[in-house]
């Protein structure tokens, strides 16, 4: 099947919030050249709540934006394959041959110039379980004796995955530690909701995380771990459908 799904987060910016917003699904048939974005209802909240400025690419809330082609907002995202580190840029995501949806779903799309990111709809098997890959997130913020830690990770290196409830900045967070106990960083905020569920709820004792590899510098800060998260949901789980992620226009 060629149809695939990201979303797109805003975060606010302000030091007394940081929060991250859901705000928009992309839609895409790759084969059929075909591609459709839609705000979500998190778009709603984010404008609330901490006075998310909408797109200029899309400034109306209430419409179906359809193109032959990705859109720029997405497009821009993905480094352009005719430049000489495109390949190294693809082992940092561990890809060898990726069209931009899929590279998306991996590098998220993060700029240092704005206040967005893409990540993709989680795929729930018909067992209920589901993998999702992501880069670890907050891990400038930990201290010092965790980041010699991550300088340390190793390729296929078993993680903790533990419940943070008072986090000072968004309550409710999921942290990654080592199997020596440093807290390194968390799962993006996004995610939080789903794989609280999966953890709470699993009807089996497989909700894992392992490193899929590190990248040293001159790769950007923010793809710095790659991690890759395992799980199961019960039957009657449907993930990223919540509020937050129902469409506001057909």
């Amino acid at each position: 099947m060629s149809t695939k799904t990201l979303f797109l987060a805003w975060q606010d910016k302000r030091e007394t919030s940081r929060e991250w917003f859901p705000i928009g699904r992309l839609d895409a048939d790759v084969d059929a050249r075909n591609y459709s974005f839609r705000y979500i209802k998190g778009a709603e909240q984010a404008k609330q709540q901490a006075g998310f400025p909408f797109l200029i690419e899309f400034p109306d809330i209430g419409k179906k934006y359809q193109s032959p082609v990705l859109f720029p907002i997405f497009r821009n995202r993905v480094m352009s394959s005719r430049r000489p580190d495109f390949k190294n840029y693809l082992r940092s995501l561990d890809l060898e041959m990726a069209d931009p949806m899929q590279i998306l779903s991996v590098s998220g799309g993060r700029r240092v110039t704005d206040a967005y990111e893409v990540f993709p709809k989680i795929e729930k098997r018909e067992d209920g379980s589901f993998t999702c890959r992501f880069f670890l997130h907050g891990w400038r913020y930990v201290n010092s004796q965790a980041q010699e830690r991550i300088k340390n990770l190793v390729s296929g290196e078993n993680l903790y995955v533990t419940h943070e409830l008072t986090n000072p900045a968004t309550g409710l967070a999921v942290q990654i530690q080592t199997e020596d106990y440093h807290m390194i960083g968390w799962t993006p905020r996004y995610l939080v909701e789903d794989l609280v569920a999966a953890k709470a709820n699993s009807p089996k004792p497989n909700y894992s995380a392992r490193v899929v590899q590190v990248n040293p510098m001159p790769v950007p800060s923010n793809l710095r771990v790659l991690i890759e998260m395992q799980g199961c949901w019960d039957k009657g789980y449907d993930p990223m459908s919540g509020p937050d992620f129902q469409p506001l226009v057909d």
